[in-house]
């Protein structure tokens, strides 16, 4: 039985509008019994996610990338902390190996469970267009800016599209500034919820902690 709090965390319609999470994602999160907090993270991660995946085939529909791919990715990268709460309040990386087998258990297929993984490992050689933009995504949510990611992304984006990296970084640069600007609203809206399940939920006012790992 879903609680009341992680329903309300999916469902709820904050001032800041956030898409719900993909049905297939929120199932998943309602089956394990997610922290209310997780939920309200992956929520504010995966509507970033839709954010970029529109911008870059608006602006560049050049670049091949799975979008469904993307979002589901968004909507379940830390899945592994429903093992490791404690990483939703503070550094870890326990919940990211914890994270791909959950989904793997869950019958995800391997192709879309990685990004439980792969969403902390952008340096490393497999990685691909759909993984940079999830892990994209888990940085500028709250608005923390990732050079040497965004670097990765501008290069790929720039082959692709037949433009010089100065021009994708410009633009790049403008989309992100623009996300990043409605990151403290994200922030209170994942601070609003527990990380207990029977805790009910509180405003980011009431000094519950800013939530800014994740």
């Amino acid at each position: 039985m879903t609680s009341s709090m992680l329903e309300h965390a999916l469902t709820n319609r904050p001032e800041l509008p956030l898409r719900q999470l993909p049905d297939s994602a929120a199932a998943i999160v309602r089956v394990l019994d997610a922290p209310p907090r997780l939920a309200a993270h992956l929520r504010a991660v995966h509507d970033v996610a839709c954010q970029l995946a529109d911008w870059l085939k608006t602006t560049y529909d050049t670049v091949l990338f799975d979008a469904d791919a993307v979002l589901f990715g968004a909507a379940t990268h830390d899945i592994g902390k429903v093992l490791h709460p404690a990483e939703l309040s503070g550094p870890g990386s326990a919940h990211e190996a914890a994270g791909q087998q959950l989904l793997l258990d869950q019958g995800v297929h391997e192709s879309a469970a990685r990004f439980a993984r792969t969403h902390a490992a952008w340096t490393e050689p497999d990685i691909g267009m759909d993984d940079l933009l999830v892990s994209l995504a888990d940085k500028i949510w709250k608005a923390k800016r990732v050079p040497e990611l965004e670097q990765l992304i501008v290069q790929r984006v720039a082959a692709a599209g037949g433009q010089e990296p100065w021009q994708v970084f410009m633009m790049l640069d403008e989309e992100l500034d623009r996300i990043a600007a409605d990151a403290d609203q994200r922030l209170a809206f994942q601070a609003a919820y527990p990380i207990t399940t029977w805790t009910a939920p509180q405003k980011a006012s009431d000094g519950i902690g800013s939530g800014r790992f994740g």
